[in-house]
């Protein structure tokens, strides 16, 4: 009886609390088997079955961890449903988004975030069984949701994924786009109907008198002379906003550059009695720079200082270190900007005083170039 024990019953024993501990997902001290050669070939089978299980295991969590932080790092919002729109899977992004906390997995879509416009694409989704698209507003935000279906060997429908991209920007760029369009228009429009109106004046007149023909023609050359510096302006802005605008660095003593740019508009501080003071630090450098560039940079700015500056005023051309760094400023004594307009001076085509800006000569674009 000893024997049928120890060859037959105590083996197979053996196998079965091997079974058992597999099962509760334990690891067994070892996996020898003594008596039965039947009980010893299962248990080497069981070891093997164990050890390719826990691969697997391992495989999987690693897979597991490398969505996870592939999910945690994308900057779209990420949320997947079952087919009873339960949330299954969802992102750092997703979460922050919409404010929802990690409790919400395997919570129904509509109690952890109530938005129509999410529900339609999802209802849609799961009705067309088609891909669905729409757009969300959260804040200031505007997001694409992309809705596709999951589905399972059967061809039927067991969920959706939903991915959220911020197009914000994209929007703000054809904002800007379409309201840039519409001040092209708008800009060359005014001049060409002016010019075109005195041209077929002086056609349906052939006689007249010379005076009346100068102050036409003046008025002509004033606003063909528009033209051609917004075109120009235009033209610099495409080149600096394309990137194919190279820079031909060289090294420039500031005191020297201020100077120049005082004589070359002195005729113009001239005319309006300004004053013009330049003030560079000791302790200023020579800098690194593209000298046409920054011309055109002080150019721009001491334009709008004269304009907008009182007869007899004064403007300050300064330059001084600011930590690892240089500051170059044009100050004048002039009507000055208002804190409501000051955000927006560097749009394009903005004009805090449209009809004396006009009246100037402003293109609307020195600012924008700068």
């Amino acid at each position: 009886m000893y024997l049928v024990w120890r060859k037959w019953i105590a083996p197979w024993r053996q196998v079965d609390r091997l079974v058992r501990q597999i099962g509760r997902g334990e690891r067994p001290q070892t996996f020898l088997v003594e008596g039965a050669k039947e009980a010893q070939r299962v248990s080497v089978a069981l070891e093997d079955i164990f050890s390719r299980q826990r691969e697997l295991d391992r495989q999987a969590g690693e897979r597991a961890a490398g969505q996870k932080a592939i999910f945690s790092a994308m900057q779209d919002g990420l949320l997947a449903v079952d087919r009873d729109r339960r949330i299954v899977l969802a992102n750092l992004a997703f979460h922050e988004l919409f404010a929802v906390g990690e409790g919400s997995l395997g919570a129904p879509l509509l109690e952890s975030v109530r938005d129509p416009a999410l529900e339609q694409i999802v209802g849609d989704t799961f009705r067309e069984r088609a891909p669905s698209q729409g757009e969300l507003i959260i804040g200031r935000r505007e997001f694409q949701m992309t809705s596709v279906p999951m589905g399972n060997d059967n061809g039927e429908v067991t969920g959706a994924v939903i991915l959220f991209h911020d197009i914000s920007e994209l929007k703000r760029a054809d904002q800007i786009r379409r309201d840039f369009v519409a001040n092209v228009s708008h800009e060359l429009r005014t001049p060409l109907s002016i010019l075109r109106g005195y041209i077929e004046t002086l056609l349906d007149d052939p006689k007249m008198p010379r005076t009346e023909c100068a102050r036409i023609l003046e008025i002509m050359d004033q606003h063909s002379k528009r033209l051609g510096l917004l075109a120009n302006d235009l033209l610099t802005l495409a080149q600096l906003e394309s990137g194919r605008s190279s820079l031909q660095l060289s090294a420039i003593d500031l005191a020297q550059f201020f100077s120049g740019l005082v004589r070359d508009w002195k005729k113009k501080l001239a005319a309006k009695h300004l004053k013009a003071a330049v003030d560079v630090a000791k302790n200023v450098p020579m800098v690194c720079a593209d000298e046409a560039r920054l011309r055109e940079v002080f150019d721009n700015l001491l334009d709008n200082a004269v304009k907008y500056s009182s007869k007899s005023g004064e403007i300050r051309l300064e330059a001084d270190r600011a930590g690892d760094q240089i500051a170059l400023c044009v100050s004048d004594d002039g009507i000055g900007i208002s804190q409501e307009d000051l955000p927006r001076i560097f749009e394009r085509f903005y004009r805090a005083d449209k009809a004396r800006s006009r009246e100037l000569g402003g293109t609307g674009l020195g600012l924008a170039i700068v």
